[in-house]
């Protein structure tokens, strides 16, 4: 059967709140669905499950917050990525820093989820925002998935975390379809990445949907004869180290494509813990949004912010060529 990205989620939530009394719903017009990721989800668990939260983030943010710290389990929607800038202080400043401040006593098993995050095409700035390395570096579990599969694993998987858990759903990936029976669907575990092609010359490391980017690229350069091993951390944090320096022992070379802002990125952070404990046959090299990226609402300069092929193939010559 044909699964959607977007199907897995939903289906990942409705999995979860038929599990665990203790899992909810909350957020703005998600009763109506308007994004589909909660469609269905009201006649299956019925108005207090579901709930519609007036418009102030950071009001039923710090609720999902009270009602963790009283046993249950919230999962927020949130529409628009840039909302996350309005509620930053009640994810890293009080959810996630609860249990750390009282040695384990507390537990705050919040999920919030972003269906759409990153660009929308001609969404212009205020909504194309990809902020995973913003959370990722105070340390907020963070997970991006690019496949149907890891949508549905790792969002069960954050709803069972006993931390707070930030979901990323490109928008780039809403849309990818895959054949799966729903009997494989399997929670994923965080902090675990994958290797979804591999190869030998050169280890490609992507996210959400730059991992379908990289898989075309790699596709098309092996008619060169060039060997691509792309690897999909699906974890922002906490890192598959060992995963990534598995595959960098085999390729000792290294590209990373990051749809975020240059400095201090996700692809910085790779690059960095690669240095550390690889050895490299020549530089590695990353793709990413410039630095203090806006995207235009023009189409075509949209896209020109964006990493993207072009640029991931003009790295990895460049890497090979420097060994």
């Amino acid at each position: 059967m044909k699964l959607s990205y977007l199907k897995a989620l939903n289906r990942a939530l409705g999995d979860a709140m038929a599990d665990d009394p203790a899992v909810f719903l909350l957020g703005e017009d998600i009763r109506v669905a308007a994004s589909s990721l909660t469609a269905g989800l009201l006649g299956r668990f019925g108005p207090d499950r579901v709930l519609d939260t007036p418009l102030s983030e950071q009001a039923f943010t710090n609720f999902a917050t009270g009602a963790a710290l009283a046993g249950m389990r919230p999962v927020i929607e949130f529409q628009i990525p840039s909302l996350l800038f309005l509620v930053f202080e009640q994810i890293a400043n009080q959810a996630h820093k609860f249990s750390l401040m009282t040695g384990g006593q507390c537990k705050v098993p919040v999920t919030y989820v972003v269906p759409g995050s990153g660009s929308r095409t001609g969404w212009a700035g205020q909504h194309s925002d990809h902020p995973y390395s913003l959370f990722a570096h105070v340390g907020v579990k963070t997970v991006v998935p690019a496949t149907p599969a890891d949508a549905y694993g790792l969002l069960v998987s954050a709803i069972r975390d006993d931390d707070p858990v930030v979901v990323f759903a490109p928008s780039g990936a809403l849309g990818i379809r895959d054949d799966l029976d729903f009997g494989t669907l399997v929670p994923v575990p965080l902090g675990v990445g994958r290797v979804a092609r591999p190869g030998s010359d050169v280890t490609v490391v992507a996210l959400g949907h730059l991992v379908q980017d990289a898989l075309s690229v790699a596709d098309e350069l092996s008619g060169v004869g060039i060997s691509v091993e792309v690897f999909d951390p699906r974890t922002v944090y906490p890192l598959d180290v060992d995963g990534l320096t598995t595959s960098l022992a085999r390729t000792r070379r290294l590209v990373v494509i990051d749809d975020s802002n240059r400095t201090s990125g996700f692809a910085a952070e790779v690059l960095a813990v690669a240095a550390e404990r690889c050895e490299f046959d020549s530089p590695p090299r990353r793709v990413t949004r410039p630095d203090g990226a806006v995207l235009p609402f023009a189409l075509a300069l949209d896209r020109a912010v964006q990493p993207g092929r072009d640029h991931l193939v003009t790295a990895i010559h460049a890497v090979l060529e420097k060994s």
